[in-house]
């Protein structure tokens, strides 16, 4: 990747459901975060990487890198016999969602894959093994209040004091979408932990308090 241009064709050619406006939004607080703070970023559910560009162009400026987490096996909605399921993404040997191949041809693809760290695996089982901080955590894995709570509770606390966290879908409204992101994103500004930085439609940024403990 030599340009924005670039990044930006390549992240409208990945599989995903992030829109430019969001995705310009995350990468411009991923960005800065991570030059400012010196440390890694990290995405929990990546599906076929298409916000993933973005981070590890984020990443690549500033001279670390973005840890992915995602099971690689689909969320709920993207199951067969749902609204988001694609039969492209189904393992003819095994019949289960595999998007690890997509996600890494998207990465070759924008040319970024020395920029990320992937990890498959569930994201509790992950968070339970991991004790770096990072400058900004993006939340945009499953979408229960059990996966979500759990998504918030492994890794929240892993964001450094002065750095973001970021989730995605984040919709006040039932109408407009499920509401466990949103349970997350008040339960992370309740908590004191956390204050709003900026918003982008669906797409909310917190900045974590100095001294603050997680809840």
């Amino acid at each position: 990747m030599t340009g924005m241009t670039d990044v930006l064709a390549a992240f409208e050619a990945a599989k995903g459901f992030m829109p430019a406006d969001e995705g310009m939004a995350l990468h411009e607080a991923a960005q800065k975060a991570a030059a400012d703070l010196a440390l890694p970023l990290l995405e929990v559910g990546t599906y076929c990487g298409r916000s993933t560009i973005l981070l590890a162009d984020a990443a690549r400026q500033a001279g670390t890198v973005v840890v992915t987490v995602d099971h690689h096996r689909g969320s709920e909605e993207q199951q067969p016999g749902w609204e988001y399921h694609d039969p492209s993404l189904v393992d003819p040997h095994t019949g289960l969602i595999d998007t690890v191949p997509h996600f890494r041809r998207t990465l070759h693809a924008a040319g970024l894959e020395d920029h990320v760290v992937a990890v498959v695996g569930r994201s509790p089982q992950v968070a339970a093994l991991w004790t770096r901080p990072f400058s900004l955590v993006f939340i945009d894995g499953g979408h229960t209040d059990e996966h979500a709570t759990a998504d918030y509770e492994g890794w929240a606390p892993r964001v450094a004091e002065g750095g973001l966290l970021a989730i995605h879908d984040v919709f006040a409204d039932p109408a407009d979408g499920g509401q466990a992101p949103y349970r997350v994103y008040r339960r992370a500004l309740e908590s004191g932990a956390f204050v709003q930085e900026a918003a982008t439609r669906s797409l909310q940024l917190l900045r974590r308090v100095t001294g603050s403990v997680v809840r």
